[in-house]
């Protein structure tokens, strides 16, 4: 008896959790409905799959990586997702979860105070726009800004002082201390 009333436990917590979407991860097939998303956020992708009521999961990707503009796709059946570094997807109900720790700052845009920019590859993680502050003794916060955003190439702007961080899909960012 004891173990049943565990059980049923375990079960509801599991079953009250939220899902979550996660970056870097797509979900191919079931899709019966794909647009262009004018913000470039993965949100508004999410948001789109809850006011559907046919759809059941959803994928995302950002600008200049599969298309040249941030594409939604709405799907009527939830797929396995899979490892892709282009993408953000979930299921009907999830919210974005994008990756925490460490000192990278993901959909964080730290306007001001930059001193240096310039193009680098595209980069989902934003670590070579960290590396190169972390290289320049007088930097003190950088953000990498995504392909696609503000132009077809991938930039890295280097700051030399720390700004408020400003939530925009657009960017990574992080502060050197």
């Amino acid at each position: 008896m004891r173990f049943c009333t565990w059980f049923a436990l375990l079960l509801a917590l599991v079953a009250s959790s939220p899902a979550v979407a996660q970056v870097g991860f797509d979900r191919w097939g079931g899709d019966y409905r794909s647009f262009t998303m004018r913000s470039g956020d993965p949100a508004q992708c999410a948001a789109a799959c809850e006011r559907d009521s046919r759809c059941r999961a959803w994928a995302f990707s950002y600008p200049a990586t599969e298309t040249p503009n941030a594409q939604c796709w709405l799907k009527s059946r939830v797929t396995a997702r899979v490892a892709a570094s282009c993408c953000v997807s979930g299921v009907r109900g999830a919210g974005v979860i994008e990756p925490q720790g460490g000192p990278i700052e993901f959909s964080i845009d730290r306007m001001g105070g930059d001193y240096r920019s310039f193009e680098l590859p595209a980069d989902n993680t934003g670590k070579a726009c960290q590396l190169a502050c972390e290289a320049e003794e007088g930097c003190r916060a950088w953000t990498y800004l995504r392909p696609g955003y503000f132009g077809a190439s991938a930039s890295c702007h280097l700051k030399e002082r720390i700004t408020r961080p400003v939530r925009r899909p657009c960017c990574i960012s992080g502060v050197v201390r």
